[in-house]
């Protein structure tokens, strides 16, 4: 089991992103809470990762901190829940954010995210209420600012390998940055932020 990968990070677009470990690059496929945090390309960087072993595929998946990528695992422990369900999870609530949707018992927000219907989210809450989960993050909240349009689109693209509906991302990425105060310091990564909080159902 590949437990952690330190390496220079070679590329990144969401949800992959490569590694250069010793000359050997290593593909991986991150949540958006992960994407977050990630440095300039080129720079170093220290990964939490879970190895999926199947028939036709060896599929890697990596997660900035270990409470994120703990949850993971015990999100595939629960019967309908593959690891890009389980991605999306982790895309849209942070784990701060899914501890209090399971400890609520909120199906609704849950379901927002893609690839989540009723029961399954029922099930979600129904395996994990009342287990030891890992500990929340928490999450500093980040502004929007402005924005260029390779940012917006670049956000808009990221949306939708999540699962979301172009034209649902199109509208939401366009209100968000219609807020702004075009003032500076824009990134592509706090605009789906704030994309992701509206389009789960959350708060911005």
């Amino acid at each position: 089991m590949i437990g952690q990968l330190r390496g220079i990070l070679l590329s990144k677009q969401p949800p992959a992103l490569m590694l250069d470990v010793q000359g050997v690059g290593y593909e991986l496929d991150a949540p958006m809470t992960t994407f977050y945090d990630l440095p300039k390309e080129g720079a170093e960087l220290m990964l939490h990762t879970h190895l999926v072993v199947r028939e036709d595929a060896q599929l890697l998946f990596g997660f900035s901190t270990e409470n994120q990528r703990n949850l993971f695992r015990h999100l595939l422990k629960i019967s309908g829940i593959g690891p890009r369900v389980g991605l999306a999870i982790l895309s849209g609530l942070s784990v701060k954010e899914f501890h209090l949707c399971i400890n609520g018992e909120d199906v609704v927000r849950l379901t927002k995210v893609p690839g989540i219907g009723r029961k399954t989210a029922e099930r979600v809450i129904l395996e994990l209420r009342g287990k030891q989960l890992p500990g929340m993050s928490v999450d500093e909240d980040v502004g929007i600012a402005g924005g260029s349009d390779e940012i917006r689109s670049d956000a808009i693209c990221a949306l939708t390998a999540l699962g979301y509906r172009a034209r649902d991302a199109e509208k939401v990425i366009g209100h968000l940055a219609g807020q702004s105060d075009g003032s500076k310091g824009l990134s592509s990564e706090s605009l789906i932020r704030q994309a992701l909080q509206v389009m789960s159902g959350g708060s911005r």
